[in-house]
């Protein structure tokens, strides 16, 4: 079986993913948010897993936890932001999470990786002061957690928030960048108090960081012995990495993982130029199989409310890092899709209008834009998810495909358009692989034409150039 991006079902929003492998299968845990949401994270936790032995399989293990076993949220009205998990050395699974802007940083457990966890207290001082309560405090935010090989337990945490009246609201806590504590063995105590180790922009970070600065998202793993510490950086739309020898200190830039974008890739850097469409991301590593994959999330609905897991394979460099990973369709198919068969539109990795991309934490013309949408309710199984709205110029991009003597292409398309659908392998269509005449008045409608393309791995754009406004469905390759 095949796996596209993003590779859980179209009706799911599970943004903040962080990717852990236990025994045979990989789990992931991130926020939940609901299509169309007005805000984050309204969902409660669940976990997704998949075997290693087929990253296709996704399975859901429905809520892990809920907003209201927090004490703190009783009422069920604040939201569960950005976990992370850890096996503790006693072999319980530890979740972390950041307590909406509460200022608080809680703890659940559970005998198993995805099992119903109970809720265990909120991170805090020897005295039994709570992080986060504590005048001159870190804010507690996006918790990454790593329980080392001798049994120590670091928790990571950090907001560079540009919104400084809602630090102002808890005991004037402070947002100096990425810290790092270490827990003691009972997981929820603070053993060594929070120390800096990634300054937030403004605050004299080390030079080898500008321009791509902690902003927040804190990921930690291992690898080969380092510490890597995965972040989303000031830009907001990337994850970077930063390497160490300690998990407290003395790390140094790495680069850029992968871009909501593509941006930093080849010297660009204009995001009016962007790929696609641009708002916050966050995300891990894991390695499956042999290789290292980075996860991260897309945004949808022209708003970052509704967003969606993604992962790209990471090359790695001779010494020992990463190559910033393009977006692709495939992500964890281990390779381009098969050139032949019906696709969805929604695994498009590429969207721009004519005009190019917004950031959707910017003010923008939506009328202008295309998006990814779905035609029903949240967490009805039966939606189907589709890109609206392709205007005049509006260009929708999947990344690759293992294309072997294909002739036709059939499309399907709806919204209310008059026009011609081109096809190229080029992003610029200087080559023309397709041009089908698409016309329809709000009913969904195939159109077929010739498709020629060279034999090869090859991406494929569609451009629509018409009146109207279309929505792409699906496209088949035959």
């Amino acid at each position: 079986m095949q796996v596209f991006n993003p590779y859980l079902p179209s009706w799911e929003y599970i943004p903040d993913g962080e990717p852990h492998v236990y025994g045979d299968r990989v789990y992931v845990y991130g926020s939940h948010d609901r299509f169309n949401a007005p805000i984050f994270c309204v969902n409660d936790y669940v976990c997704w897993s998949a075997p290693l032995n087929d990253l296709s399989a996704w399975t859901c293990s429905d809520v892990i936890f809920s907003k209201k076993q927090d004490p703190m949220n009783v009422t069920g009205l604040r939201l569960l932001f950005a976990p992370d998990v850890t096996k503790g050395p006693d072999g319980r699974y530890y979740l972390y999470y950041a307590f909406d802007f509460m200022g608080a940083m809680g703890v659940a457990v559970c005998d198993t990786p995805d099992g119903k966890y109970q809720f265990l207290g909120h991170v805090h001082y020897k005295d039994g002061t709570k992080f986060g309560s504590r005048k001159g405090d870190e804010f507690p935010f996006d918790p990454g957690v790593l329980t080392d090989d001798d049994g120590r337990v670091w928790l990571y945490s950090g907001f560079a928030t540009k919104v400084p009246f809602v630090l102002s609201r808890f005991h004037s806590l402070k947002n100096s960048g990425g810290v790092v504590m270490e827990l003691e063995a009972d997981m929820i105590t603070i053993k060594q108090e929070p120390k800096l180790l990634f300054p937030r922009k403004g605050n004299c970070p080390p030079e080898e960081y500008k321009g791509h600065e902690f902003f927040e998202a804190s990921s930690i793993r291992k690898i080969d012995g380092k510490y890597v510490f995965v972040y989303s950086s000031s830009n907001n739309h990337e994850l970077c990495y930063a390497v160490s020898n300690q998990p407290d200190g003395g790390f140094r830039f790495g680069g850029t993982l992968v871009d909501q974008g593509d941006l930093y890739l080849n010297g660009a850097t204009d995001e009016q130029k962007a790929k696609n469409y641009l708002g916050n991301t966050h995300g891990g590593m894991a390695n499956l199989n042999g290789d290292w994959y980075i996860f991260y999330h897309r945004q949808t609905n022209q708003h970052s409310y509704s967003r969606q897991a993604c992962a790209e394979r990471l090359e790695r460099t001779p010494d020992g890092g990463f190559k910033q990973a393009e977006v692709t369709s495939c992500g964890l198919n281990g390779g381009p899709l098969k050139g032949i068969g019906e696709y969805p539109a929604r695994i498009a990795c590429n969207l721009w209008s004519k005009n190019g991309v917004a950031r959707y934490d910017q003010k923008f013309d939506k009328k202008a834009h295309p998006y990814f949408t779905q035609d029903k309710k949240d967490d009805d199984h039966s939606a189907v998810q589709y890109i609206a709205n392709m205007r005049d110029g509006a260009t929708a991009g999947f990344k690759y495909f293992e294309i072997t003597d294909v002739k036709c292409l059939r499309l399907c398309v709806g919204g209310s358009c008059k026009g011609v659908m081109q096809a190229s392998d080029s992003p610029d269509f200087k080559t023309m692989a397709a041009e089908i005449p698409v016309e329809t008045s709000g009913s969904r409608v195939y159109a077929s034409g010739k498709l020629t393309l060279q034999n090869g791995v090859r991406p494929l754009y569609f451009r629509y150039q018409g009146g109207g406004a279309l929505d792409f469905y699906s496209f088949e390759l035959a």
